[in-house]
């Protein structure tokens, strides 16, 4: 899933959390437990021959993605004569979240992780612990930290089959142009190289940026911050989420001004198009996501392109690979009909073949560890370098939980503020940490 798309979801993902709870108290289940379900399933076949079972899978991925997608359905409903998956693209959160609310909805579907926490504890999404039981299904394959965002206390309520990171991006005939010899390592080389790519006129008008503003919360790992404790209490002035804002706010946004940086931004091309900034050469670097070597193959074939780690603070390498996961998953909801129906396609779903297949067509990463050196991604520029990233042990999750939605929402507002220079990084999180005391969890 890409980040054209899922920039586009997140404000739906806030709104969806709040509307959960309206939609919880109506979520009735109807289908058995597996136990249950498969003790009915022996009795019923001892006396007739079991009826095919169809099951209704509305996602979220359109275009190329949903083409992609019912492919593996073509595939799984070739594979057996038992089930019968109707997959149809239905990219709207909210008709979503409607129909868990009922007492008759769809068997399975697909989201982030990032809902998990918020969904799981509005009672609106099926636990698989038990399925996985019956089926001595084994999770150990699973990227930890990609199956542990898809966990909440304890129970796990979803599986991924693709996986996403952040990696800094240069472009490489701006850095020879500008005599750098190679990528940063640290942040001060990135300091050093953001000022060389830097290019204003007289009159202080920016034609050209070093880096893109970045990610916030991702940067914020590159320097040791944490956005929660080991106890899941929001850590918004933790000292290295206000080390990373100090970082952009004195190196960039003060030596060049908030409004001329706004200004320079409001000229940028669509996200996904030959107009992205990275590709017409608005911007030197940039922090992206592994789907890039697709987009660049089809917006710009002829961009000379590198991709490394995020720098690490100088002296600090023990923070070398540190970045952000966010994990695409699927998910059973509690009112489903034919629940044991729907977890033998979501095993299957997210089996090797099926995420092979599907994370290779939209150039993400697979969920899974055994394939993280599958040949089948050699054909993807640079993919590597991200496929990597997964191996680091300074991978870190943004954590699901009930107010996951409102505390990104709190910190988003609050970075576009410290980013115009109108709140410094340590009054803005103070701002954040007071309102997060009110967050459910």
């Amino acid at each position: 899933m890409r980040t054209a798309k899922m920039a586009k979801l997140w404000a739906v993902i806030a709104a969806g959390s709040v509307a959960v709870a309206a939609c919880s108290s109506s979520a009735s289940p109807s289908a058995a437990s597996p136990a249950g379900s498969a003790a009915a399933s022996a009795q019923a076949s001892a006396s007739a021959p079991a009826e095919k079972v169809t099951i209704n899978f509305p996602y979220l991925w359109g275009g190329p993605e949903g083409q992609a997608l019912e492919k593996v359905i073509t595939a799984f409903n070739t594979s057996q004569d038992h089930i019968t998956v109707k997959g149809v693209s239905s990219p709207d959160f909210q008709k979503q979240l409607a129909s868990m609310s009922g007492s008759n909805g769809f068997d399975i579907s697909d989201n982030f992780g990032s809902t998990v926490g918020s969904w799981a504890s509005k009672g609106i999404l099926e636990p698989l612990d038990d399925y996985m039981k019956a089926d001595n299904f084994d999770t150990a394959d699973f990227v930890p930290t990609a199956l542990q965002s898809n966990q909440y206390q304890g129970k796990t309520y979803a599986l991924p089959i693709a996986v996403h990171t952040l990696l800094l991006m240069y472009n490489k005939k701006m850095f020879s142009d500008a005599g750098i010899a190679a990528p940063p390592t640290t942040m001060s080389d990135l300091q050093a190289d953001i000022a060389k790519l830097t290019k204003a006129d007289s009159s202080g008008k920016i034609t050209q940026l070093g880096m893109r503003s970045p990610d916030y919360i991702t940067l914020a790992y590159a320097f040791g911050g944490k956005w929660y404790d080991d106890q899941g209490n929001p850590t918004p002035d933790d000292p290295g989420n206000l080390a990373a804002l100090h970082f952009w706010v004195d190196n960039v946004v003060k030596k060049y001004g908030a409004d001329p940086i706004k200004k320079f931004e409001s000229g940028y091309g669509e996200y996904a198009s030959a107009q992205n900034p990275f590709y017409t050469g608005k911007v030197a670097m940039t922090l992206d996501g592994e789907w890039q070597p697709v987009f660049i193959k089809q917006y710009a074939p002829n961009l000379d392109w590198g991709v490394v780690a995020i720098p690490y603070p100088a002296n600090q390498a023990t923070l070398a690979g540190a970045t952000q996961l966010t994990s695409s998953m699927f998910f059973i909801p509690k009112n489903a009909p034919h629940k044991q129906e729907a977890w033998t396609f979501l095993k299957y779903l997210t089996g090797k073949d099926a995420m092979t297949q599907f994370s290779h067509a939209l150039g993400n990463l697979p969920a899974r560890t055994s394939l993280l050196g599958d040949p089948t991604y050699n054909d993807i520029p640079q993919f590597n370098t991200w496929l990597d990233s997964l191996k680091s042990p300074n991978l870190r999750i943004f954590a699901s939980l009930p107010s996951t939605a409102a505390y990104q929402k709190d910190l988003g507002d609050e970075f576009q503020l410290i980013a115009n220079l109108q709140d410094t990084p340590e009054v803005g999180m103070a701002k954040v940490k007071a309102k997060a005391a009110g967050y459910s969890q």
